[in-house]
């Protein structure tokens, strides 16, 4: 929210779902974030515009006829910035723990510029909502834990996830969280139930050098465990991962590179905002984050 209120990317509508920072955060913290809640190291703008871009270009491969599955979603707002632009897919799901669903529902629930556009998507019968669900006929919010595959695909159903559409799962900061073999069985569960599918996953990679030691180390001081931190050793490490567990196709870019790639009037923009003096820490910083993207894809998208 800090960095959308700096100026860094529009978002209109985390402002619903987060409240404002009282402190003002240090440049290299927005451009590459230490979130200090959960104590995790972020390149906030590379990964925003960088995972948007791979969101956008399956929208556009499948023209918008597919469905989206956000893992692990949180107060995200993509659905609503989707809408914006006219990209929806057919349906687009978010997956979280009952009780980060429960607290997102309520903010729609409670909050008319997040209401509307649900309502206005919709078609059909009645839109059903409680404390842990919403289902519309464009979005649905799922209340589950994503360590275990058949209770997640149960649900999905009830939801109408179709299985046939061509399907773009997000991972942002997620697998990390779960064990190797977790993790292995979410993402082999995603490969084997959708004939065309893309996986996009953001999180940390050369975790085994001084500087990704010390990243986990303040972690543990926060109690906070990275249980799958084993498989973020290297960015061959992360696409090995996706390539043992039935993905066809695997790519994998560090955050540096990510940066590189951005639009460089854009980028220019941002690093105008605020002066930015540790340029060797945000370097760091990008290159112990990665994006990985992954496909199956049995009609040639």
């Amino acid at each position: 929210r800090f960095a959308v209120s700096v100026g860094y990317w529009k978002d209109p509508y985390i402002q619903y779902f987060v409240r404002q920072a009282k402190e003002r955060k240090a440049p290299e913290i927005n451009r590459g974030k230490l979130e200090r809640d959960w104590g995790h190291l972020t390149c906030y703008y590379a990964r925003v515009h960088g995972v948007s871009y791979l969101i956008k270009a399956f929208l556009e491969r499948t023209e918008c006829n597919c469905q989206i599955v956000n893992l692990g979603a949180g107060m995200d707002t993509l659905f609503w910035r989707l809408k914006d632009e006219n990209l929806l897919p057919r349906k687009y799901f978010e997956v979280d723990f009952p009780m980060i669903v429960a607290r997102k529902i309520h903010n729609i629930k409670s909050k008319p510029p997040l209401s509307k556009p649900i309502m206005e998507s919709h078609s059909g019968d009645s839109l059903l909502i409680d404390s842990h669900s919403l289902d519309s006929s464009r979005y649905s919010i799922v209340g589950a834990d994503l360590r275990f595959s058949s209770d997640l695909e149960e649900k999905l159903k009830k939801h109408s996830l179709d299985v046939h559409l061509p399907t773009l799962l997000v991972a942002e900061c997620v697998l990390v969280y779960m064990t190797p073999q977790q993790s292995a069985s979410l993402l082999k569960w995603a490969a084997s139930t959708f004939p065309v599918a893309m996986v996009i996953n953001y999180e940390q990679v050369n975790m085994r050098d001084r500087f990704g030691q010390i990243m986990i180390e303040n972690l543990q001081r926060r109690q906070c465990n990275l249980a799958g931190v084993e498989l973020c050793t290297s960015l061959e490490s992360q696409k090995e991962r996706l390539l043992e567990n039935g993905w066809e196709n695997a790519r994998a870019i560090d955050m540096m590179k990510v940066y590189s790639f951005l639009p460089q009037a854009d980028v220019k923009r941002i690093e105008a905002l605020e002066f930015l003096d540790e340029k060797e820490l945000f370097e760091q910083l990008m290159q112990h984050y990665c994006i990985c993207w992954a496909s199956k894809d049995s009609s040639n998208l």
